[in-house]
């Protein structure tokens, strides 16, 4: 089920224009494209997806498949609305393994099946370690969040794999990406769960759950939770971004997440906050089982509220950091984030791998 949604183009290059260019594309083609792209749906000269996909198919013709499977995941954000969206996808998952052989860690794609509502859902994944990295490591299991999804965060996963001494698994959310199913709290939550005890069986048993956007929403329910060893949460929504105001659903944001809730029609905006209120974290944040956590976000943040990442200062085991000067995730400072998410990986990992050999 997908619908499509009035979204102004302009706007969203406006908002997302800091990833683009730092999750790997050259500015000067981001530029082109966003000169070319007058409309978002229609597929032909000016829309989204035919501009996106040229310059992807120009990466292609010259090779670089790196190159084309980041410019196909923007030709097919934000999200799966109709043909054309999924047509891009499959072309990005293409180029993603035609590119697999230079990504410089060891790489492997499978499709778990996890429990999910009495039966079981498949779950592509993707595996990332250092050539070298011992059998026993620990695992990162880590997603994007409801339009940014496991390829296309490749630059950050790949990254952890080589530099940090874990095993990376890589996956999209429920409702996202290759998922199958929509997006529920009770259903996301249980694939996670699976994914975390499939994880355990990869390496020593340690779990660290990485989640970016709406995956921290995710990853911090795990580490609230307890379900891990330990969480990074980064820009993820847990309490006020689901309450009554609809603040996370900004730039387009309410078609993303209809879509990724299952709506075949664009909802209502009151459909939509009676919906996605069932998200919310307080039960979890009143209790105090949390593993040790990292959760850090962007002071201008305009989908989550700065509450969403300050109601963890003072809890047991957590750091927390509200970046000034720069947005969602902090995008337009994501080499100092992920400086700080992996130095307090590696700091974590000394005393939870301890844990696990006790």
């Amino acid at each position: 089920m997908s619908f499509q949604w009035p979204v102004d183009a302009a706007d969203l290059f406006d908002e997302r224009y800091p990833q683009m260019v730092n999750t790997g594309l050259p500015a000067p083609d981001v530029d082109a494209v966003r000169a070319a792209i007058t409309e978002m749906w229609p597929d032909g000269p000016g829309g989204w997806v035919y501009e996106w996909s040229a310059l992807a198919a120009r990466y292609a013709g010259e090779g670089s498949h790196q190159l084309a499977a980041l410019a196909y995941g923007w030709a097919k954000f934000p999200t799966l609305a109709d043909d054309s969206k999924r047509g891009a996808l499959r072309n990005q998952l293409e180029q993603y393994l035609l590119a697999a052989p230079d990504f410089g860690v060891d790489f492997q794609r499978r499709v778990l099946n996890v429990p999910y509502r009495g039966a079981s859902t498949p779950v592509p994944v993707h595996v990332f370690a250092a050539p070298d990295l011992p059998a026993d490591a620990p695992v990162l299991l880590a997603s994007g969040g409801v339009d940014s999804w496991k390829m296309d965060m490749h630059g950050m996963f790949v990254l952890a794999a080589a530099t940090t001494g874990v095993r990376v698994v890589a996956f999209d959310i429920a409702g996202t990406g290759e998922s199958v199913v929509p997006m529920t709290a009770d259903g996301g939550a249980e694939i996670v769960r699976g994914l975390i005890a499939e994880a355990r069986t990869l390496g020593n048993g340690v779990v660290i759950h990485l989640g970016i956007s709406m995956g921290g929403h995710y990853s911090a329910r795990s580490g609230l939770a307890g379900e891990v060893d330990a969480a990074i949460v980064l820009g993820g929504p847990v309490e006020d971004a689901f309450s009554q105001d609809a603040s996370m659903l900004q730039f387009g944001m309410d078609g993303i997440v209809g879509n990724a809730l299952g709506f075949d029609h664009r909802p209502s905006t009151e459909q939509l906050v009676a919906t996605i209120d069932t998200f919310s974290l307080r039960p979890l944040l009143d209790q105090d089982i949390n593993a040790p956590m990292l959760v850090l976000n962007g002071a201008d943040d305009v989908h989550v509220p700065q509450h969403d990442t300050l109601v963890f200062q003072g809890r047991r085991n957590t750091e927390v950091h509200l970046m000034p000067d720069t947005g969602h995730c902090a995008t337009s400072k994501l080499p100092e984030a992920v400086g700080l998410m992996f130095s307090w990986l590696q700091g974590t990992l000394a005393t939870v791998g301890v844990k696990a050999s006790s």
